[in-house]
């Protein structure tokens, strides 16, 4: 009998979560009506193991990201190769995140969700989220680290790259650029002193390296029993299904811009590279699946670069590079979603947008994505400076926060899958420009093209 691949080993386990956690929502104490006992023990028991799963794959993120791009930036021999590598990964990233932008724009302006919202649905959703203190508080905090970031001077996010000490940087994710930094200069430093006195540093790091991705295969066996858990937390922590409902053509408009985005990708592999998008989609669903499991493109690091390597033939130089920094960097899942966000909220609450207005909604949410740390709920806090950017009143800012907040958690899970497929669609891309796309060491699709063009 043949062995289930590990994509439908998450898919069922995906599917068992939502019926698991639906069903514990019905069960409730006879004895006392008000306690959840469903939830209560979704909470207790059961989601604690995704919980353990997230934290295994961030635990991996920070030496993967060292070791993985040292590693590789050591590999190519000569200083000219990584120039190469390195300016055609930052433009592609540029370029898919402008379009990315531009999709989620027009998607949004030919739906038009919000305009026809009630103020009597408006009053209703604001009231329910200002009774949820726990809601006010996230919400509040977030407009307050999006201010501290727009307070920043122009300079501010390049200072912040560099980091005044690495290891301080390297016990916070949220600060993955700066591990980025160090790696890339330690790495170039590397290339530049003599090889007989660089070798054994540069087989410390070989070692590494093969360390790291072991580990990731020994947290990927339970993917399928995290994600259970993952999604019955989710499932149970949902909320007032009548609000969902309300905003069902605002989460409409995002998937549909998301889905278009995943079709560009795939136009895009079939055309620079020559390969199935189909059998790139195939490669890629275990990555893509636990994504959408952890919303953070940070912990899905470990098991996309895996994939690109081992089951899409990308050579482990590129990878090294194109990846980590991607995670970081190339958010146009999260952009898009951004730019449909801002429209319906300014739909929603009459605040008009004018062209100029949308053409500033391309440049700050193309900017914002590349601070934006790759973690769940951080593309809220970026939404907060495109809002501001386009001049919508403060106190109109909350409210509009308020009415997105309910589906945000699923919206995020989905926007993570596309910024991981992006981050693998160019590494595809530049490897391919650079000679360094060859067949996958692990085949477990069989409709790629016969020939890598």
């Amino acid at each position: 009998m043949k062995k289930l691949a590990l994509h439908w080993k998450i898919l069922i386990g995906m599917a068992l979560g939502v019926f698991f956690g639906l069903g514990m929502t019905q069960w409730d104490s006879a004895a006392t009506p008000d306690v959840h006992e469903g939830v209560k023990f979704v909470t207790d028991w059961i989601a604690p193991i995704g919980t353990i799963f997230i934290n295994l794959l961030k635990l991996i993120a920070i030496p993967l990201i060292l070791a993985s791009l040292i590693k590789g930036i050591a590999d190519l021999g000569d200083i000219t190769k990584f120039s190469q590598i390195g300016g055609r990964t930052i433009g592609i990233y540029l370029v898919t995140t402008v379009i990315a932008v531009s999709i989620g724009l027009t998607v949004v302006n030919i739906v038009q969700p919000g305009a026809d919202i009630s103020q009597e649905t408006l009053d209703r959703l604001v009231a329910a989220h200002n009774n949820d203190e726990a809601a006010v508080a996230n919400v509040n905090k977030k407009m307050a680290t999006a201010q501290s970031q727009k307070g920043s001077g122009p300079l501010a996010f390049v200072v912040d790259i560099v980091p005044n000490n690495i290891f301080k940087a390297a016990t916070d994710n949220g600060k993955m650029l700066q591990v980025i930094f160090f790696a890339l200069f330690f790495g170039i430093s590397l290339l530049l002193i003599d090889k007989e006195k660089s070798i054994y540093v540069k087989g410390f790091f070989d070692g590494l390296n093969e360390v790291i991705l072991k580990m990731v295969d020994l947290i990927m066996i339970i993917a399928p029993y995290a994600v259970f858990a993952l999604l019955a937390g989710v499932i149970v922590s949902a909320g007032d299904p009548d609000i969902l409902v309300e905003l069902v053509k605002y989460a409409f408009t995002v998937l549909l811009g998301l889905a278009s985005m995943i079709g560009f990708y795939m136009t895009l592999v079939y055309f620079f590279t020559g390969r199935s998008p189909i059998g790139f989609i195939k490669a890629l669903i275990p990555a893509q699946l636990v994504a959408f499991s952890t919303s953070s493109s940070a912990a899905t690091l470990p098991v996309t670069m895996e994939r690109v390597e081992e089951h899409i033939g990308v050579e482990k130089e590129v990878t090294a590079f194109v990846c980590p920094v991607g995670a970081t960097v190339n958010m146009d899942g999260t952009s898009l979603y951004q730019a449909v966000a801002a429209v319906f909220i300014c739909l929603a609450l009459k605040h008009h947008l004018s062209f100029a207005d949308q053409l500033t909604i391309i440049a700050t949410a193309t900017l914002a994505s590349i601070g934006s740390a790759a973690v769940p709920g951080a593309g809220m806090v970026m939404l907060v400076v495109v809002l501001e950017t386009i001049g919508l009143p403060a106190e109109k800012l909350a409210i509009g926060l308020a009415l997105i907040f309910a589906v945000d958690r699923p919206l995020d899970m989905c926007r993570t899958v596309v910024n991981v497929t992006g981050d693998a669609t160019v590494a595809m891309l530049v490897a391919k420009s650079v000679g360094k796309l060859g067949p996958p060491k692990v085949r477990d699709w069989d409709d790629n093209l016969d020939a890598v063009k």
